[in-house]
């Protein structure tokens, strides 16, 4: 859609957005929008869109193989039918009586394959957004995901449902009035046929209870779009049940006071169910406290769900998750949570998962697994390394938070439509660093460890290159610039520091005399660290100019103000 080429009413504004445009009011905030969403509308998009090719290419591996298995049947039952058609014929033959031949159908055609008498049709699939406000978001999913039968859109807000209709008929997705041949008027699809099916369904309605309303599973929906104003905990129960098996669930949470803090432990723990981190990597923390929700809302329900992409963005968390149904993994989410023990002085931490899982092989060679609680505490109550106060953490998710192959494919596809994306640089530079963490817990910033040890700090590189030289594992994070995930404990990174500080002196006058830094500098380093260059200390995503925080597209911008209150009294009012 060109933009130039729409009248804008009086008393609106245009908002354009790659194809797509939509009309806000220049006055009241009746339907909430946030142009810097423009990145994760820009990511949904192609996460959904990866997604699709991956959900179909998994059914029409099944339908293949069914339809194969359908063929050797129809051959064996012919062929079976074959040698009874001729034994009769014999035996008829043998008595002296007339025999009627039975002519059967050949099991395979010329080409020596079993005949397949109908052609796969490709997925399509449907798009639930439980929270539209304008609309955008769900216009763009209709306009821009070819696989799209149609996307379910709603919002409580009656001002909000208004605004979906006006800039639906914006963007010529409605249904129009074409009378028919007897003069009788009946729907017909739009113009461009496949944009018609696309076209979105409008419902005023609590988000949860039309989530609820689509539980069973022949109403169930493909994918789930969560994206409130604040958190999307009070959604998640009724989004893990109504979405189809290997359906996709996005969610964005941006009640980052309460996830990446701990002034608000307390709704942490109402909304997330465990208490958030006080630490340099509390914003993946967050994450980790998102997908524990999700995990344990799904589980209730003997459903488990799969990371593909968790993303810490601006002022937002960003995921999506596929969800399944299987007892068995349901079981293993218990291994996959754990508590932490933060130190709140030199921000070491300590793991204590909840559970553990043990094989055992039976003697003709089947395999049980044992779930078992796991044997703790990992540490003290105060830190082995500075000796200051343990703080706990969680419990929350520990397993993988990205799934690479996954990662890849929107890789791919963004790097060959960057043009249909305006955030597609730094949608390239985000992916790129995903794709490579490991799926350790927590970053580090070797900034943030100098400063414990009041010491001069080495380069990313030089830290980077000790901890390879020393047999452990490193990638970048993409929840803070300038940090790595390694496998190395705190306990091997502050080794790495001691080594560093033979050859940069710290000023002890400076540190007082009860600081967890003298604690840290007590201890002798066990190794000597290698701060030469490692040929792996640079990464794929270090040669790339990345794009991590994108430009300032308003004076103050940020998460925006809450639609309004005034609205729901006046609302409250009128009902």
């Amino acid at each position: 859609m060109s933009a130039a080429s729409v009248t804008v009413p009086e008393g609106f504004t245009l908002h354009a957005e790659n194809t797509s445009a939509v009309l806000l009011p220049t006055a009241g905030n009746d339907a909430f929008l946030n142009p810097v969403q423009e990145f994760n509308r820009d990511l949904s998009v192609a996460c959904i869109r990866a997604w699709g090719a991956r959900a179909g290419a998994e059914k029409e591996r099944k339908w293949r193989a069914a339809a194969e298995r359908r063929a050797r049947r129809v051959e064996a039952e012919a062929e079976a039918e074959g040698h009874r058609t001729k034994k009769m014929k014999t035996d008829g033959e043998g008595q002296g009586q007339a025999t009627e031949e039975t002519v059967v159908p050949p099991a395979v055609d010329e080409t020596g394959k079993a005949p397949v008498h109908a052609e796969f049709k490709p997925h399509q699939f449907v798009i639930l957004e439980a929270l539209s406000a304008t609309g955008l978001r769900s216009i763009r999913y209709a306009h821009e995901i070819p696989s799209v039968k149609y996307v379910i859109a709603n919002d409580l807000s009656a001002a909000a449902v208004e605004a979906m209709r006006r800039n639906i008929e914006l963007n010529d997705l409605h249904e129009k009035e074409v009378p028919m041949a007897e003069g009788k008027p009946k729907l017909r699809p739009a113009k461009h046929s496949r944009r018609a099916e696309a076209t979105r369904r409008m419902l005023t309605a609590c988000g949860s209870a039309l989530m609820y309303n689509h539980r069973s599973e022949r109403s169930r929906v493909d994918v789930v779009d969560l994206d409130p104003y604040g958190t999307a905990a009070p959604f998640i129960d009724g989004a893990v049940q109504c979405v189809n098996d290997g359906g996709l669930l996005c969610v964005t949470c941006t009640d980052m006071s309460v996830l990446a803090t701990t002034n608000y432990p307390e709704k942490c723990f109402s909304n997330y169910g465990g208490a958030p981190v006080k630490a340099e990597y509390c914003h993946e923390a967050a994450l980790r406290l998102v997908l524990h929700t999700l995990s344990t809302s799904a589980a209730r329900y003997g459903r488990y769900v799969q990371p593909l992409l968790s993303l810490s963005i601006d002022f937002y968390v960003r995921l999506f998750v596929r969800v399944y149904t299987s007892p068995i993994e349901v079981k293993k989410a218990f291994s996959k949570t754990a508590l932490y023990h933060v130190c709140s002085g030199c921000q070491s931490f300590y793991e204590q998962p909840l559970g553990r899982v043990t094989e055992q092989t039976s003697a003709k060679g089947n395999v049980s697994l044992h779930f078992k609680v796991h044997a703790g505490p990992p540490v003290s109550e105060r830190c082995p390394e500075c000796n200051s106060a343990l703080h706990v953490a969680g419990p929350m998710w520990s397993g993988p938070i990205h799934d690479r192959e996954f990662i890849s494919d929107v890789l791919s596809h963004v790097e060959a439509n960057e043009d249909k994306y305006g955030t597609s640089a730094r949608m390239k530079g985000m992916l790129t660093v995903a794709k490579e963490e490991l799926d350790t817990p927590f970053f580090f910033t070797p900034s943030k460890v100098a400063s414990h040890f009041h010491c001069v700090c080495p380069s990313l590189d030089e830290t980077a290159s000790a901890l390879l030289h020393a047999g452990h594992k490193v990638s970048r994070s993409h929840a803070c610039a300038g940090s790595l995930k390694t496998s190395a404990t705190y306990a091997d990174i502050h080794d790495i520091f001691r080594s560093w500080i033979k050859t940069h002196p710290v000023k002890m006058d400076k540190v007082a005399e009860n600081s967890p830094t003298r604690q840290l500098l007590s201890k002798e380093a066990k190794t000597e660290a290698n701060f030469k260059r490692h040929p792996d200390s640079v990464t794929a995503s270090s040669k790339v100019k990345l794009v991590r925080y994108q430009q300032n597209p308003a004076p103050n911008w940020g998460p925006g103000a809450k639609p309004g209150a005034k609205r729901k009294r006046e609302q409250d009012g009128d009902d």
